[in-house]
């Protein structure tokens, strides 16, 4: 049994750091107040605009103001959900199904999140809620947590410190930190100053000399319609860019080719013949286990895999209960594999869709020191939501972030 005095000093010492280091608000209004705030603080910080994302990092103090674990849960919750708002009506229209399958995934993907967040609060102060929060981030960073470790505040490291590589994000992994502290007031004043100058200064990454990428609307039918003409319709479209802005080197979306096959090699071979042209575009490589989605590098001379897919989209592609029922089919997750690949004298850091959400693929490239950051999407399931505009955000603000080219190609 724990002393009654004992119960009585650490409520005191609670109380104490409560009144120095959160607003002045009643205990009866904070709660509520916050899980407000949190829900604001992800809606707008992840609104889909890169200089909106240093709003983000509000949520570990909102985190660390909660009275009491409860609150603590709702507040993650309360983020996380606003942050990913996309996803139900992107599940209803990917599964054509009825809203309520999109909310239930939506729920389900929350739960991770909250479960680390909620479990990893505390109520003593100082430096101990401070490292409780970096654990937090570092677990939804990595799978199996970061698996949905979407709306991560670090992310802004691209916006508030562009250029300064890892000491842009350990500057900013510290000020997460913090933030649940009682210096929490400076912190706020320093990452403000950061986030005008560069709303003031800010300047989009810029695009590999001599790449493009192509952003195409077909919705749904791109990669579905394995049809000749469809590959020709896209054949004309990559040539027409290539002539035009006279680039080298073409990327198209995700599952732009469909299913790579010897036929779909031949034909884009053949188109390019007589060009220097390189096609780099998304395509699925079919085994009896399953599929991957990949990367396909194309001349007229030669046509290869480059890169393999280390986070398809869980339940849509990647089914990770396949391996209990014994059951073929979905997409392979190559976790932690290929993070950079060679090509053309270039170093790529390649993302394919859902790897531009989560934060290990994108960490793990840059550790190889990529020359260039390629991202490609088949977002035609998003609609009018937030998610392509996240993920384009996110692109930005890790270009900016390691001052690399970024080449992006998305359907929509």
């Amino acid at each position: 049994m724990i002393p009654a005095t004992s119960a009585r000093s650490r409520t005191l010492a609670f109380s104490v750091w409560r009144s120095q280091c959160s607003p002045s608000i009643p205990d009866h209004g904070l709660p509520p107040l916050l899980i407000a705030a949190a829900v604001a603080t992800g809606w707008i910080g992840w609104s889909g605009h890169v200089i909106t994302l240093p709003l983000a990092m509000l949520f570990p103090a909102l985190w660390a103001w909660s009275p009491n674990r409860t609150t603590a849960a709702a507040v993650s919750a309360g983020y996380f959900l606003s942050s990913s708002r996309g996803l139900p009506q992107g599940v209803a229209t990917f599964f054509v199904s009825d809203l309520w399958l999109g909310i239930l995934l939506w729920l389900g993907a929350s739960l991770s999140f909250v479960l680390v967040q909620t479990i990893l609060w505390t109520p003593h102060s100082g430096i101990k809620k401070a490292l409780r929060f970096l654990l937090a981030t570092v677990l939804m960073a990595v799978p199996p947590f970061g698996i949905t470790g979407w709306a991560q505040p670090v992310t802004a490291a691209g916006v508030l410190f562009p250029g300064w590589g890892w000491w842009g994000l350990a500057v900013t992994f510290i000020s997460l930190a913090l933030l649940t502290t009682m210096w929490w007031r400076p912190v706020v004043i320093v990452l403000a100053g950061a986030w005008l100058w560069s709303a003031v200064t800010w300047t989009a990454p810029v695009v590999a000399p001599g790449w493009a990428g192509i952003k195409i609307v077909m919705g749904a039918r791109l990669g579905r319609d394995p049809s000749i003409e469809q590959h020709r319709e896209l054949i004309r479209a990559t040539l027409q860019v290539a002539e035009l802005s006279g680039v080298h080197v073409v990327v198209l979306p995700e599952t732009a080719l469909g299913v790579w096959t010897p036929t779909v090699q031949y034909l884009w071979r053949d188109a390019l013949k007589g060009r220097q042209q390189m096609v780099v575009a998304g395509a699925m490589t079919v085994n009896r286990d399953g599929y991957d989605s990949v990367m396909v590098a194309i001349t007229a001379e030669s046509s290869n895999v480059i890169y393999r897919a280390r986070m398809p989209v869980p339940v849509a592609m990647w089914q990770p209960w396949s391996w209990i029922t014994g059951e073929p089919g979905g997409a392979r997750a190559h976790f932690f594999a290929n993070p950079t690949v060679e090509l053309g004298g270039n170093r790529l850091a390649s993302l394919i869709c859902y790897e531009q959400l989560v934060l290990w693929p994108v960490l793990q490239s840059m550790l190889h020191e990529p020359d260039l950051i390629v991202g490609i999407s088949n977002a035609w399931w998003a609609g009018g939501s937030s998610i392509s505009g996240i993920q384009r955000a996110s692109l930005k603000a890790w270009a900016r972030l390691f001052d690399r080219p970024l080449v992006v190609s998305i359907n929509m």
